[in-house]
């Protein structure tokens, strides 16, 4: 199994979860969630004064699939969420040993399916 963490901006939301759906993948945790890259936050202005936000809003897409499909997914949430400019934010794809649906006891493929 394949746990996916995509940092994206909030307003391609609505077109990376469209992209997924396509594929079959209806299962995932969304978060709200700050921080920065290389941007190091962004400047505001509010009244005519100038001032530096130091964390950018973004959201925190988390997925876990078998192996097979990891490739997939995370290809069509770049393709989703890329706008070519600064900030679009990160993909990371990671190993999980086990999975367990609390409901059920089922395990590992069987729970996330």
């Amino acid at each position: 199994m394949k746990k996916i963490e995509a940092i994206i901006k909030p307003f391609k939301l609505d077109e990376v979860v469209d992209a997924l759906t396509e594929i079959g993948i209806t299962g995932m945790t969304v978060s709200e969630v700050e921080g920065h890259g290389h941007q190091m936050g962004r400047n505001e202005h509010y009244r005519g004064r100038e001032y530096a936000l130091d964390f950018v809003q973004k959201l925190k897409l988390e997925i876990v699939v078998p192996d097979g499909r990891a490739g997939q997914v995370s290809s069509k949430i770049v393709e989703a969420a890329r706008t070519g400019l600064i900030g679009d934010g990160k993909v990371f794809v990671s190993q999980v040993d086990e999975v367990i649906r609390i409901r059920t006891r089922e395990t590992d493929a069987m729970a996330v399916a």
